[in-house]
């Protein structure tokens, strides 16, 4: 590994990790009294996904090309999906208890967070046309620097969102649902256009 490596791949973490970071945002406006374990329970799941779509596509490129290729026309319309559906769902909570005039944070569920994950780290399967050169150490290697990358950012996203989230109160679930969808609508966009 040189430097030049590192920094590629850390470069490529970054541009991969800002959808976790947003919706960590989200997470974190939701949620303000969220625990530190659960911070790092949520940031190492979007770590493992970004670690994982990358190496699932490097894996592809290395053994059925063609029927990736057939997939990844719908990476968008999935993401879409799954984060209109967890935006939506919030938005509405957002807004009945606003008419109710309860403060009640969403709290995320196992479920959500595992959608979630896949939601912002699908488009990082296409990452393994990007690696599929490296050897399998290399391709490994920059996998772990985009996981520790998220890793970081998510985290950094819960922090940011938890401290505006206290300042947002009730309106905290309307707020992360529409970014939520506004994400979901950008990875759409992003993907029909082709970058």
């Amino acid at each position: 590994m040189n430097l030049r490596f590192i920094l590629n791949s850390l470069g490529l973490g970054v541009g991969l990790a800002m959808d976790a970071f947003c919706v960590s945002m989200a997470n974190g406006l939701n949620e303000p009294d969220m625990s530190g374990r659960k911070r790092c329970a949520i940031a190492g799941t979007y770590g493992a996904f970004q670690f994982l779509m990358p190496m699932i596509g490097w894996l592809c490129v290395h053994t059925i090309l063609t029927y990736f290729q057939a997939f990844q026309k719908f990476i968008p319309w999935i993401a879409l999906f799954l984060l209109l559906y967890i935006g939506g769902k919030m938005l509405l909570e957002g807004i009945r208890n606003r008419k109710s005039e309860e403060k009640k944070a969403h709290v995320l569920r196992t479920s959500e967070l595992m959608v979630q994950g896949i939601a912002t780290s699908i488009d990082a399967l296409s990452v393994g046309f990007t690696i599929a050169g490296y050897e399998t150490s290399a391709a490994i290697a920059a996998c772990i620097l985009i996981n520790l990358v998220t890793f970081i950012l998510s985290y950094a996203g819960l922090i940011i969102g938890r401290t505006f989230g206290t300042k947002l109160e009730g309106r905290a679930n309307i707020v992360g649902g529409v970014i939520l969808i506004a994400i979901g609508v950008e990875i759409f966009v992003q993907g029909l256009l082709g970058g």
